[in-house]
């Protein structure tokens, strides 16, 4: 479907790309990894046409239709959100607007190209077609957060965050074939995340995607495209075992380099040797051109495996954190209430919602940067905090350096803080970097040692995740699992959520959910009672039960009856190729036409499925 070969692009006298080649097929799911720089977004730019190389080639099939979600857009638009979404629709387009222009020109004009048009229009959609586009918009747009409400709010009052939402539903509903999403979640709350996984899950189409969600790439991916010195290494498999396959390359190539680095040490003390005899100065020459001629085996640092010593913090009691009848409300609209909670010592809870429940808030009054409006907190015996804060700009010095500004905030020995530093990925000189210089993934890091040295026995995270790469993340996750005090942090992050929380804490406007577990085993729960078991048949059905199964019936025989008649209708266009000349227009038209009714045909079997499993 998507071909590159000898891909070669260059920027600002870097080599981004060399010699670059893979394919990316029919339904594959791919995931995209490579380091900070390695070329990940530029890449997806290349395929999508935003950016053309400087050699080799980019080709994708005839007939494949490619979406692209960038990290950022900028969404202009005078529209409301459902009309917004609308307009990623063709047979909506076609048939509500295209269909009612022509009418009104074939009004005063008999011009057989209209005429032409105006049946190709009818031909290719239904009215059928325009229900389903609405449907699927709806369905797309409440599974990204959108309130019915919210349906009818205007496009250029919408957040930043809310406009990527929109890009993102307008985007899957042109029904792609192959999409390439660059960080899709990255301005998704967690319900809308998992609606997103489930729908990746659930689609036909196949994508290349860039995440730093290890959940979505061990779980959405059947395979791995690894950039690494401008090239790409395809991996079958999901992100673990390419992992585990990666750990097992890297031993081996360690091996090779230790024997070469031998050879290497060898043949220099040869040369020195020779050189300095007269009789064989010549022979040392070529020896040292030779070993100069040698490719060395270069080795890149593995995710890595750390191992920290937090320094002591006194014992808390048993109880860290109780909370009571709280409740905030902002311009005067209740964000919740009654929200009661315990945490015990060592527990690690995670606090979740959707945007816009009161989470942040409710962990601003934790921090005490909220203060309270009704109830009580108490944090219990001994407890002392610490705090990490979204805003890096606000809690780091930017004319310090790296290791002036955790050295600066703890009362720790310059080898320990070196130790973490060294850990959380800066070493020798770029402990020197100036905060101001840094990324906010680098920065992110710098405040996360800070935390860590501070002696609490209690941790206070809100998004510790943003801004990091897998890479960032793996040794964040390493260094909080070995931290033995208590914790609450709040992560979109389901890989981080589920390998870290002990508890859950669900913020709802009507208190707290709280459940001892995991992540998974909590959405286990909520889909188990979302959709409980069926009853057993020879229960009794309500009537409210008795009409939907009527509705499904009525709806199963209609979709029967459109199956047969798109069927009907491929077997006809497809007999018409007989008589077509092969890269006529009239035969792309006609293969066109073929591959939307295909389209319509698996969409319609699909739903079909569906309901006779339901």
């Amino acid at each position: 479907m998507i071909y590159i070969t000898n891909a070669h692009l260059s920027y600002a006298g870097q080599t981004i790309f060399d010699e670059l080649t893979f394919t990316c097929g029919d339904g594959q799911r791919i995931g995209l990894l490579g380091r900070n720089g390695s070329g990940k977004s530029t890449l997806l730019k290349v395929i999508s046409g935003l950016i053309k190389l400087d050699e080799g080639s980019v080709t994708i099939d005839k007939y494949a239709k490619v979406g692209y979600m960038p990290q950022e857009v900028v969404m202009m638009s005078d529209k409301s959100v459902f009309e917004e979404i609308l307009t990623a629709s063709k047979a909506y387009q076609a048939l509500i607007y295209e269909k009612v222009a022509l009418e009104k020109q074939m009004e005063t004009s008999a011009d057989e190209a209209l005429v032409s048009r105006y049946a190709e229009l009818l031909e290719q959609y239904s009215t059928l077609d325009v229900a389903r586009a609405k449907e699927s918009a709806e369905k797309i747009l409440k599974g990204l957060g959108f309130t019915p409400k919210g349906f009818e709010q205007p496009v250029a009052e919408l957040s930043v965050g809310w406009k990527m939402r929109l890009v993102l539903a307008k985007l899957l509903l042109e029904d792609a074939d192959f999409y390439l999403f660059d960080e899709p979640t990255n301005h998704l709350d967690l319900p809308a995340k998992e609606w997103f996984f489930d729908f990746l899950k659930q689609g036909s189409f196949g994508y290349l995607l860039v995440s730093h969600d290890r959940h979505y790439l061990d779980k959405a991916c059947d395979g791995i495209l690894a950039l690494e010195k401008g090239t790409a290494t395809y991996f079958v498999g999901n992100y673990t075992q390419y992992v585990a396959a990666e750990k097992e390359r890297r031993e081996n190539l360690e091996k090779s380099h230790a024997r070469q680095q031998k050879e290497i040490a060898q043949k220099k003390a040869t040369i020195e040797r020779f050189r300095a005899k007269a009789s064989k100065a010549r022979m040392a020459q070529s020896m040292e051109k030779q070993l100069n001629k040698i490719e060395v085996i270069e080795l890149e640092p593995l995710e890595p495996t750390i191992s920290l010593r937090f320094p002591p913090a006194v014992r808390s009691g048993d109880v860290a954190l109780t909370i009571q009848k709280v409740q905030y409300s902002f311009d005067e609209r209740l964000l919740f209430k009654n929200a009661f909670g315990t945490i015990k010592r060592g527990e690690k809870v995670a606090l979740i919602a959707p945007n816009g429940t009161g989470k942040t808030t409710l962990f601003n009054i934790l921090t005490g940067s909220y203060p309270l409006q009704g109830g009580d907190v108490t944090f219990g015996h001994n407890v002392t905090t610490a705090i990490f804060e979204q805003d890096q700009l606000k809690a780091l010095d930017p004319e310090k350096t790296v290791f002036e500004e955790v050295l600066d905030s703890v009362e720790i020995p310059d080898s320990i803080v070196r130790s973490f530093l060294g850990s959380f990925l800066f070493s020798n000189d770029s402990v020197k970097k100036k905060i101001s210089v840094l990324s906010g993934g680098e920065r992110n890091r710098v405040a996360m040692v800070k935390v860590l040295l501070k002696k609490a026995n209690f941790l206070l995270l809100d998004e510790p995740t943003n801004h990091l790469d897998l890479f960032a993340k793996e040794v964040l996750l390493q260094a909080l699992q070995q931290y033995n005090g208590t914790m609450l942090f709040v992560s979109h992050d389901h890989s981080f959520l589920q390998n870290l929380a002990t508890r859950i804490w669900v913020l709802t406007p009507d208190g707290i959910i709280d459940h001892l577990g995991t992540y998974e085993s909590y959405l286990e729960e909520k889909r188990l009672q979302e959709n409980p078991p069926i009853e057993h048949a020879s229960k009794k059905h309500s009537p409210e039960k008795i009409a939907k199964d009527h509705s499904q019936t009525k709806r199963l025989m209609n979709l029967e009856q459109s199956i047969l008649r798109q069927e009907k209708q491929i077997a006809s266009l497809e007999n018409t190729f007989a008589g077509l000349t092969f890269g006529s227009k009239e035969y792309d038209t006609a293969v066109m036409t073929l591959k939307q009714s295909q389209r319509k045909l698996a969409t319609l079997t699909q739903e079909w499925e569906e309901l006779t499993r339901s």
